[in-house]
């Protein structure tokens, strides 16, 4: 069996859910340049401080961190941490042939504890909140290895 073709619902799953995921890393990022524009602060580098035609007035405070920006920014680089796993290993789950019901409550499931997770970091909700919806999200991928390393051995 072809494995990696629409015809196989499981990688079909895979397929709709990596789209939204990669979706959500892109567009996190230019949600931090979006608030770092709003807010003309936020910026990491030096050489950021040089003029040019959305910084017209740079200024040395630029440089500080704003928690606006900076909020958006953690949430970027979370997501870089924890989604790629997914697409890696739900990459090879397709190839142990889960029934199709397991790969669509795991793999959606995913998508709604990150999402969940990007809403409760958004909001400011407690580290406990977050990390019950990180949680959720890493047993899911933990879950997926394991499947994958228990089919292969």
């Amino acid at each position: 069996m072809n494995f990696f073709t629409l015809d196989n619902p499981v990688f079909e799953t895979y397929a709709l859910v990596t789209a939204l995921m990669v979706l959500k890393v892109m567009l996190q990022g230019w949600m931090t340049v979006y608030r770092m524009i709003k807010s003309d602060s936020g910026l990491v580098n030096p050489e950021d401080l040089q003029k040019g035609p959305i910084n017209k007035n740079p200024r040395p405070d630029q440089l500080e961190v704003n928690d606006y920006v900076d909020r958006s920014r953690r949430m970027h680089r979370n997501d870089l941490e924890n989604i790629p796993a997914f697409w890696a290993v739900g990459l090879v789950f397709v190839v142990v042939e889960p029934a199709l019901w397991l790969a669509q409550i795991l793999m959606y499931g995913f998508v709604l504890a990150r999402l969940a997770h990007a809403a409760a970091y958004v909001t400011k909700q407690s580290h406990e909140i977050r990390a019950t919806f990180y949680t959720f999200g890493s047993l899911i991928v933990i879950f997926m290895a394991t499947y994958v390393l228990w089919t292969v051995i």
